[in-house]
């Protein structure tokens, strides 16, 4: 999927099936009710919260609905730098307050932007030790309040289930090549906390996840 070069229909695919792998496997709901919620109630004001690498919108869609749910005001935003992520965000059908944009999180922080919340799913695997450290400076400088940053726990169980579990789901798309590849390309635990440094907090929200936890709070 990295690949500029890959298959246009595949990677479509690929992306909207993500809205169905995602519920299935990145725990956002226990996320979600377990630190989002209750920050975003606890502000007891409109709110502005930030989805980098947002790839094809499905988890701004569905945090989008549960907030609205609960009675919560807030401004959801995407941003995403791959123009073809975003052409499959683009398509979603989203209420008025989610909007999605070409950007990164520098090109964001330079242009003085900050949100209430900063949150980010399945990108940190992708970055190297260079990128990773200044990706996580980067979110930190922009978010007033939290950073939630969820991704794969490495392990060889999580691989073995994975590589069972999606077939049904893969024919088409990049899911499986490009789904075992990041449980080998991610972290475990303790990795993930030295690799981030001081001032962020690994947790382990739900079966073969991580969460990294940066908060102002």
């Amino acid at each position: 999927m990295d690949d500029p070069d890959c298959d246009p229909e595949r990677l479509r695919a690929t992306l909207e099936r993500f809205d169905l792998v995602n519920r299935l496997v990145a725990g956002w709901g226990t996320v979600y009710r377990r630190r989002l919620r209750p920050f975003l109630t606890g502000l007891g004001r409109p709110a502005r919260v930030l989805d980098i690498g947002a790839g094809g919108g499905d988890l701004v869609a569905r945090l989008a609905g549960w907030s609205a749910a609960d009675g919560l005001s807030v401004q959801w935003t995407g941003a995403e730098p791959d123009p073809r992520a975003l052409q499959v965000a683009a398509a979603r059908d989203v209420p008025p307050n989610v909007e999605f944009v070409r950007a990164d999180a520098r090109t964001l922080v330079d242009a003085g932007e900050h949100f209430d919340v900063v949150l980010s799913n399945h990108v940190l695997h992708h970055l190297t030790d260079d990128e990773l450290a200044d990706f996580a400076e980067t979110t930190a400088l922009a978010a007033t309040g939290l950073v939630l940053h969820g991704d794969i726990a490495r392990g060889r169980l999580a691989y073995g289930l994975y590589a069972v579990g999606i077939t049904p789901f893969a024919p088409g798309t990049f899911l499986r090549t490009d789904g075992l590849r990041s449980i080998r390309r991610s972290y475990r635990p303790d990795e993930l906390s030295r690799a981030l440094g001081a001032g962020w907090r690994v947790e382990t929200p739900a079966p073969f996840r991580l969460l990294a936890v940066r908060s102002r709070a």
